[in-house]
């Protein structure tokens, strides 16, 4: 057996499948930054075939190295990559992702030939030639299928997590990538059925209700679908599994952040400073947007009398700030540095309204089990919307945040099953720490609970004390309580 004592490895981490696929990878690259140049316009199939062939093929045998490694999540040496832990690379990848998101708002012609790129596949999707919205749209759902690819092989052993995966790839490439460009191929508006207002803003504004209304009736039921999706759907699936059936299940922006994100998932900033930003950041979007379609319908209704000639660079204003600077510029591209879910814990209008839903009316939370907690800290560490799920785990405490989005990873990654995702009676959601005292257990829930119970010393008094009957019961139901006395 060759055997080495030295304190360096001798050989390279990487296998041979790993540097075919790297080398694959390459060049991907290589022929994306070909074809920037000139290539895409000259030779746009060729162009095409070696980038995106090149990336794609490079991508799954890299994938596929994950197969040769145990079923379990494997984030070994993720805070030690310089891609990962805002090292070089991570800023360097910052750094093209929003030189990226730059250019595609507001010098698309530098991005020209690679635009030209995409012209077969456009005229065969849509009719007619490719601009940048496509090659957005195009690369935009590679990586969520790519990646997701990659999340799905990660997380194999986890149901719940391949389910999600799939959906978010299923609603990216059929409701965001085909399904719009069908409609254009067949001349009607160029409509995303999986977003709504407030994320897809205009849809509810009096331009984009006129533009749709010009479709016919497609365009109406166009409408029609929105208005039920946000005033009566949004409610009602909330009421029932809380925001995480959109965040998690159905949303474009989470689902590029579910899978070509969860490299930086960890970067998220779990301080209280970044808590108390975000609330006051995505609800202050949220009322802009409020308002500002109350005062656009205002100002259409009046024919001009509240803004006049105002309204469009009002509604610009929106479009540009939030919409291109926050969610593309400031969201996807500082996924490297601050982590996959900046636009939808600091920006998002949509995923603000479904929080204070999940907080306030519905049956979602995430119970725990702090008598098996052991504080390793992988929940807090994973969580991508910045949530310190130790502290919650630690008290016994169920987690019904606004903001989280019920990605199930904090779940995954607890090495002690403390956590489960839940959608259970309201009554008693709520419930404060449990405590441990030297002869008896207690626990705070709700005012519905503890009317009926008594409560601990006045050092204590909000805390009521569970009572002989409650222990009874509860070991009649199996639950094997243990007590003990000094």
């Amino acid at each position: 057996m060759d055997v080495s004592f030295q304190l360096t490895t001798p050989t390279s981490r990487f296998g041979r499948d790993e540097k075919i696929a790297m080398a694959l990878i390459g060049v991907g690259i290589l022929g994306l930054i070909v074809a920037l140049f000139g290539a895409g316009s000259t030779f746009p199939v060729a162009s095409f075939w070696v980038s995106i062939g090149g990336l794609s093929l490079g991508g799954a045998l890299y994938i596929r190295t994950y197969l040769k490694r145990p079923a379990g999540i494997d984030n070994d040496g993720i805070m030690f990559s310089s891609a990962t832990a805002r090292g070089m690379l991570g800023w360097i990848f910052g750094i093209v992702f929003t030189g990226f998101y730059v250019l595609l708002y507001w010098a698309p012609s530098n991005l020209e030939h690679l635009i030209r790129m995409t012209d077969p596949l456009s005229w065969m999707m849509r009719g007619q030639p490719a601009d940048r919205w496509f090659l957005y749209g195009f690369l935009y759902t590679l990586a969520v299928l790519v990646m997701g690819a990659r999340m799905i092989v990660k997380y194999r052993h986890n149901r719940y997590q391949i389910l999600r995966t799939i959906s978010v790839m299923f609603f990216q490439l059929g409701f965001a990538f085909i399904i719009p460009y069908l409609l254009v191929l067949f001349n009607q508006p160029e409509f995303y059925f999986h977003y709504f207002w407030p994320l897809k803003y205009d849809y509810l504004w009096p331009g984009g209700v006129d533009w749709l209304s010009g479709a016919g009736q497609v365009g109406l039921f166009m409408i029609v679908f929105g208005a039920v999706m946000f005033f009566l759907a949004t409610p009602i699936l909330t009421y029932f599994f809380g925001k995480r059936w959109y965040c998690s299940w159905v949303c474009g922006c989470g689902g590029l952040a579910e899978t070509a994100g969860d490299p930086f998932r960890h970067l998220s900033d779990k301080s209280l400073k970044a808590w108390k930003i975000e609330r006051w950041m995505v609800h202050s979007v949220l009322v802009f947007v409020v308002l500002t379609t109350v005062v656009l319908w205002i100002n259409s209704a009046t024919e001009g009398a509240v803004l006049g000639s105002l309204s469009t660079p009002f509604s610009k204003a929106y479009g540009f700030y939030i919409g291109l600077v926050f969610a593309g510029v400031v969201g996807v591209g500082f996924y490297p540095i601050m982590g996959s879910r900046v636009w939808c814990r600091f920006g998002c209008p949509m995923a603000a309204t479904l929080g204070l839903l999940q907080k306030f009316y519905s049956r979602f939370r995430i119970t725990t089990n702090g008598g098996q907690c052991i504080s390793c800290g992988n929940c807090s560490t994973y969580c991508e919307m910045g949530i310190d799920v130790r502290w919650y785990a630690q008290r016994g405490q169920n987690i019904i945040r606004a903001s989280c989005v019920g990605c199930g990873v904090c779940a995954a990654v607890c090495p002690r099953g403390v956590l489960k995702l839940e959608n259970g009676p309201r009554e008693g959601r709520y419930n404060g720490p449990i405590l441990i005292h030297h002869d008896t257990v207690s626990v705070q829930l709700d005012d519905a609970w503890k009317a009926s119970r008594p409560l601990m010393p006045p050092a204590q008094e909000d805390i009521p004390v569970l009572t002989d009957a409650d222990w009874a019961q509860m070991s009649g139901n199996g639950q094997g309580v243990v007590t003990s006395s000094t």
